[in-house]
């Protein structure tokens, strides 16, 4: 990682390193010139704790993570969070289908199938989602002049990216299914959501409302894109009918 790039995780002030290196083994952290705070005390933290303060949500661990650290497993972790997405969704889908015993029998395979296409739907709603927040922050930031800090899309991606680590919660309450799934599912929705507010609050050091706003965006993008592949097999047939 550059060293332009390091943060100051109490006042995002710009750091040109994060600790110093002396003779023997010793480490001094940087006191950040601004505040007169150590520029990242993570760097110090158990990686337990510092999952904890990001499950939290705290600012300066969004902050650690994403400016002074070389995480870069953001596109492996959507992948599974999509795999997550689309076992939700296909474990829902197959409660009101018939179970058949024969294991040769088409049905098995296109239950396989199945799995497959609600993969495809989470990652495109989840690209509908990303669209949203990035058009908006674009008209907002871009085109409005609210720029509380300088638009760097493959940041703010990275960003929204690792944020929905939630994401991988559904698993646990797909597999011990109770009466209470429905509101745990909704209560990891809202946690991912969250963090993606967070998330984008960091990286343009901008309001609340803003990044709230932005997350709104995003969500009603990805609503849509749900409704439209909801209503696309009744719309197909008729289609073909007026052909």
């Amino acid at each position: 990682m550059e060293k332009s790039a390091f943060r100051c995780v109490e006042c995002n002030k710009n750091a040109l390193e994060l600790h110093r290196d002396y003779s023997n083994g010793i480490l001094k952290i940087t006191i950040c010139d601004s505040c007169q705070k150590p520029v990242d005390k993570y760097i110090e933290y158990d990686p337990v704790i510092i999952l904890i303060d990001a499950i939290l949500c705290k600012t300066q661990a969004f902050r650690h993570i994403l400016f002074n650290t070389s995480l870069n497993i953001h596109w492996k972790l959507c992948v599974f969070c999509l795999l997550c997405e689309a076992y939700l969704r296909w474990s829902v889908l197959q409660q009101g289908s018939e179970q058949s015993s024969d294991p040769a029998d088409i049905i098995r395979y296109t239950k396989e199938w199945d799995f497959y296409g609600m993969f495809g739907l989470a990652a495109l709603e989840l690209m509908a989602f990303c669209g949203g927040v990035f058009c908006f922050l674009w008209l907002s930031v871009g085109l409005l002049g609210a720029r509380p800090q300088p638009l760097d899309p493959q940041q703010l991606l990275r960003a929204l990216l690792l944020s929905c680590y939630g994401k991988v919660l559904v698993i646990p309450a797909v597999i011990w299914e109770h009466d209470y799934s429905p509101l745990c599912l909704g209560l990891i929705k809202l946690f991912v959501l969250t963090s993606n507010s967070q998330a984008i609050r960091v990286v343009l050091n901008s309001s609340r409302r803003l990044s709230v706003m932005a997350v709104i965006a995003g969500l009603l993008s990805e609503t849509c894109m749900e409704l439209v592949f909801q209503k696309l097999p009744h719309f197909l047939p008729n289609m073909l009918i007026f052909w």
